[in-house]
């Protein structure tokens, strides 16, 4: 639970401050492969907290939306996030991005499946088209990627969407990282010079 806190105190400053989305990688396609107890807990607590602050996201005009494979996760962990995105579509401010049972190369994958199934043409494809068939159509590319506990990789997430994003890597775990970190991470995006390959 020291992890949601983490989650709650971020929504809260990033949304003071006018920030429109904000993806968080919950549980990933690879962790399928821990130990069965441990991925059963952590649905456990993806559901009490979906359930516990879902309302608190409604009334803060928070959008929840849920990246990744839905109907592969357990029924009432599946029941938890629908509720939660059903209760909070019509929210106007910050868009929570969930990723639960996500990978970024089952996205693309899937990406090409649905231009497939829908008959588009090789020619027809170009980089917009493609993100249009993305979880996260309609939404920007990544600015910012923040990587918590000392990993400096990926891991498989958003591959697609950082491909110009601003790395941060740090080695605070995640249940420590607060507002004060926050801010350091901020401040380093601050100083960056955005070219996109253009110079």
């Amino acid at each position: 639970m020291e992890g949601m806190k983490s989650v709650r105190s971020t929504v809260k400053y990033l949304g003071n401050h006018q920030l429109k989305y904000l993806t968080i990688y919950g549980f990933s396609t690879e962790n399928w492969n821990r130990v069965p107890g441990e991925v059963e807990g952590l649905f456990r607590l993806f559901m009490d907290v979906l359930n516990k602050e879902s309302p608190e996201l409604k009334e803060r005009g928070v959008r929840l939306r849920h990246l990744g494979h839905l109907d592969e996760l357990p029924p009432d962990v599946q029941l938890a996030i629908n509720s939660a995105v059903e209760l909070t579509k019509n929210n106007t401010g910050m868009t929570l991005n969930l990723g639960v049972n996500y990978g970024g190369r089952t996205e693309i994958l899937d990406a090409v499946r649905r231009l497939i199934d829908e008959g588009i043409s090789s020619q027809q494809i170009d980089e917009k088209l493609f993100s249009r068939h993305l979880y996260t159509a309609g939404m920007p590319d990544i600015d910012f990627l923040i990587r918590t506990g000392g990993e400096v990789r990926l891991s498989n997430f958003l591959i697609w969407q950082t491909a110009y994003s601003e790395y941060y890597f740090t080695p605070t775990l995640w249940p420590d990282f607060d507002n004060k970190e926050l801010e350091k991470a901020l401040e380093f995006y601050s100083q960056r010079q955005r070219r996109f390959g253009g110079d």
